[in-house]
C-alpha cells in the first residue's frame, strides 16, 4: 500500500468524521487529521524537509565504528587469553550490539530518507533488530559497570563471583531480556495502535515516537514503562560510579586530574551523559508535545535530533572510550598494525 494513498485515505476520513462530529470532539479529530496530512506533506516533499541532512551523523558514525569495532572484536574472540576475562567478554557484547544498531539503523535513516516504502514484515523486523541491539547495548553497559564495582570493591572474591563460565550464562540472559522487552512493546503497538499500517509504510523512528505519543492509553503506558526500565539501567550505572569514587577516594588514585583512574571515571561518564541525554530530552519533548506545547513538525525534528544524534554519538564513543582504553587491546592492535606494516615495507627478495 503506497503511503501516499494511505494517508490521504485516512485524511479524508478524518475529516469527513470531523463534519459529522460534535463540537465537543472537534479538536481531536482535527489533529488526527492534520498529523495524517502532516505526515503526507512529509513523504512527498522531501526537499522542504531537509531531512538528508540528519543522515550525516549515522553515515559518519557507522565509518566510524566500522573501522575500529570489528578489529577490537577480532582482537578480544582471537585471544584466548584476552576472550576469558569477564570484562573483555562484555565489552565483545556490547560492541556487537553496537555495531548492529549502527548497521541497521544507518539503514533504516537511508531508506526513510529515500522514501523507499518497506513490506510491513520488513519494517517490523528491522524496527525489532534496533530495538533488541539498543537494549543489549544498555544491558551490557549496565553489566560492565557492575563488574567494575565488584572488582574494585570485592577484589578477593571477585573470580568466584564471575568466572568465565557464569558470564556466559549473563550474556545470554542479556540478550534474553533484550529481546523480551521490546517484544512487549511490539506486541502492544500492533495490537493497539492505529496508526501502524500507514506509519510502516515509511518505517521512521521519529515517526514512530511522534505517532506513539499521539496513541492510545496502553500504548503510552508500554512507551512509558520500556523508557523507565532504560532510565533505571542508567540510574544503576550512575550509582555504581558514584559508589565507587566515594568508596576509592582515600585510596589516592584520585589525587591527579591526569591520572588513569580520573581520565577513565571522566570518559565513563560523558558515555553515560550520552546515553542519558537522548530520554531526557524525549522526557522534554514528550511534556511539550501532550500538553500541546509545541506542534507535530517540531516535535518530528526534535525526534530526528534524539535519534540521528544523541542515539547514535554513544554506540560510535562507546569503542573509543571503552575499548581502546584497555591496555590488553590497545597493544594488540598496535601489534597487529605494526606486523602490516613491517609486511608492506619489508623488501623483496632479491632473485638469484
Amino acid at each position: 500500500m503506497n503511503f501516499f494513498l494511505c494517508g490521504l485515505t485516512t485524511r479524508m476520513n478524518a475529516t469527513a468524521n470531523l463534519l459529522r462530529e460534535t463540537t465537543s470532539n472537534t479538536s481531536s479529530n482535527l489533529n488526527e487529521a492534520s498529523l495524517y496530512y502532516l505526515l503526507e506533506e512529509w513523504a512527498l516533499n522531501p526537499q522542504d524537509t531537509n531531512m538528508k541532512m540528519f543522515l550525516i551523523p549515522p553515515v559518519v558514525c557507522l565509518v566510524a565504528g566500522v573501522l575500529i569495532i570489528p578489529s577490537i572484536l577480532f582482537v578480544i574472540f582471537s585471544r584466548f587469553s584476552i576472550r576469558k576475562e569477564t570484562r573483555y567478554m562484555l565489552l565483545g557484547n556490547a560492541l556487537l550490539c553496537d555495531l548492529i544498531y549502527l548497521l541497521f539503523y544507518t539503514l533504516s535513516a537511508t531508506l526513510s530518507a529515500a522514501h523507499v516504502s518497506l513490506p510491513k514484515e520488513a519494517c517490523v523486523l528491522q524496527l525489532f533488530l534496533l530495538a533488541v541491539a539498543y537494549c543489549g547495548g544498555l544491558f551490557t553497559a549496565a553489566a560492565i559497570v557492575l563488574d567494575t564495582y565488584i572488582a574494585i570493591l570485592f577484589p578477593l572474591r571477585y573470580v568466584t563471583i564471575l568466572p568465565s563460565s557464569r558470564t556466559k550464562k549473563v550474556i545470554v540472559l542479556l540478550w534474553i531480556c533484550s529481546g523480551v522487552l521490546p517484544g512487549i512493546f511490539f506486541l502492544v503497538l500492533s495490537s493497539t495502535h492505529n496508526f501502524v499500517p500507514c506509519v510502516l509504510e515509511m518505517c521512521s523512528i521519529p515517526l514512530i515516537i511522534i505517532l506513539t505519543l499521539s496513541g492510545t492509553d496502553a500504548v503510552k503506558l508500554c512507551f512509558w514503562l520500556s523508557a523507565m526500565v532504560v532510565f533505571l539501567f542508567l540510574s544503576l550505572i550512575f550509582c555504581c560510579y558514584a559508589i565507587l569514587y566515594f568508596k576509592t577516594r582515600q585510596s589516592g588514585i584520585w589525587e591527579s586530574i591526569c591520572s588513569r583512574a580520573s581520565v577513565t571515571f571522566l570518559m565513563h561518564n560523558t558515555v553515560l551523559f550520552f546515553y542519558f541525554s537522548p530520554f531526557l530530552v524525549l522526557f522534554v519533548e514528550s511534556f511539550l508535545y501532550v500538553n500541546v506545547v509545541i506542534g507535530l513538525e517540531t516535535g518530528i525534528w526534535v525526534s530526528l535530533t534524539i535519534c540521528n544524534v544523541l542515539m547514535i554519538l554513544p554506540k560510535v564513543l562507546f569503542p573509543f572510550l571503552y575499548g581502546l582504553r584497555y591496555r590488553e587491546i590497545s597493544a594488540s592492535l598496535k601489534s597487529i598494525v605494526r606486523r602490516k606494516h613491517l609486511h608492506l615495507v619489508s623488501p623483496a627478495p632479491s632473485p638469484s
